[in-house]
């Protein structure tokens, strides 16, 4: 019987590389600044919907914005963000950064050493159904 490739009960995955150095002493993957602050603003918006109960919308006055310093297998990360009014700030801060440290270090496999997070302003929930005005 033959058996067509992908067929139940052969072997799958990578074939071996032949004559190629182990993975480890290939090369270094770098991720460049602005990548890991992309990634830190999508988990910034994610952890503010769920912490601060803002609805995850794209754009508008309260989308966080990011920057990062990556340097030898290690970042740190600054936020900025409007935060819903009333809250307790301290505790959704601690916990939006701790959110978005475990995400950038669970995406990046990079460790994140230190996040610093400033609230640009506290929106009442007025502000936010009107939107910003130019």
């Amino acid at each position: 019987m033959k058996t067509r490739p992908g067929a139940p009960g052969e072997a799958s995955g990578p074939a071996p590389a032949a004559g190629l150095p182990p993975p480890a002493e290939r090369g270094a993957t770098v991720i460049p600044d602005r990548v890991v602050a992309r990634i830190a603003v999508q988990a910034a918006r994610a952890a503010l919907s769920r912490r601060a109960a803002v609805p995850p919308d794209r754009g508008g006055p309260a989308a966080p914005s990011a920057s990062a310093a990556v340097r030898t297998g290690s970042v740190r990360l600054h936020l900025a963000m409007d935060l819903p009014y009333p809250t307790d700030i301290p505790r959704v801060c601690e916990r939006i950064q701790q959110d978005v440290a475990e995400r950038v270090a669970q995406l990046t496999a990079l460790r994140v050493g230190e996040v610093t997070l400033t609230v640009r302003r506290l929106v009442t929930a007025a502000e936010a159904s009107r939107g910003r005005v130019r």
